[in-house]
């Protein structure tokens, strides 16, 4: 499989932020969201071609016992079931980390699961070129209920604005019952500033609606650097 970068740090979002993990970043993406912060696994696909077991072997190099696969988007490449159970035979907590769009058979402990909003779509990016495809693969109820019901999961919206939160109602009335505790809040930014400055409204939606606001501890520790 395809694979942009391994990586070893702590988790930066969620219920398990500050977790020393290993990271598996897949490379490819079914998605064009505007304000990707991994364009090199996304709009423009990098990385070698690795058997499972290499990267199981490469991931053995570091002292964490979580891994976390990432992209681009994991769910799509075909060798993902072999990887996860892989993992699994290895001793490792491991999260998922998609956008809820394609299913398949996996092992996993934590689904991380980020539905992607109307402001993701790269409307004027590239000409719009990629928009009406992402606007129309963006969203899966039936996909993002799967991972619910089979897995411990967290559902991570990436917000902008209030706005945001009329679209995220639908799709949680869409999905059925949710555990508001599980619904995770982060704002949209890749850098402090713009993390700062989204952060006191996110928090007060949280507090209103018992969602948990989610901080991106590795851009406020490292900003946007890649592999950190």
């Amino acid at each position: 499989m395809r694979i942009a970068e391994v990586f070893y740090s702590i988790q930066g979002e969620g219920k398990l932020a500050g977790v020393p993990s290993v990271f598996v970043r897949v490379s490819g993406c079914n998605l064009r969201c505007v304000w990707c912060d991994t364009p090199y696994a996304s709009w423009n696909p990098e990385g070698e071609d690795f058997a499972v077991d290499r990267i199981v072997e490469q991931v053995g190099q570091y002292p964490a016992r979580h891994v976390v696969i990432t992209g681009g988007e994991p769910m799509i490449s075909p060798e993902i079931t072999q990887l996860t159970h892989s993992f699994r035979e290895a001793g490792y907590h491991i999260t998922i980390e998609t956008a809820g769009t394609v299913y398949h058979e996996v092992a996993c402990d934590l689904a991380s699961v980020s539905p992607k909003l109307a402001n993701s779509t790269p409307r004027n990016r590239e000409d719009g070129k990629f928009a009406e495809q992402h606007d129309r693969l963006r969203l899966n109820a039936s996909v993002i209920r799967r991972f619910m019901d089979g897995f411990d999961y967290q559902l991570k919206f990436v917000v902008d604005q209030p706005a945001d939160m009329d679209e995220i109602d639908a799709l949680l009335g869409q999905i059925g019952e949710v555990e508001p505790s599980r619904v995770l809040l982060m704002p949209q930014g890749i850098d402090a500033v713009a993390l700062s400055r989204r952060s006191p409204w996110v928090v007060e939606i949280c507090k209103a609606r018992g969602f948990a606001f989610c901080p991106r501890m590795h851009i406020m520790l490292y900003g946007d650097v890649r592999g950190r």
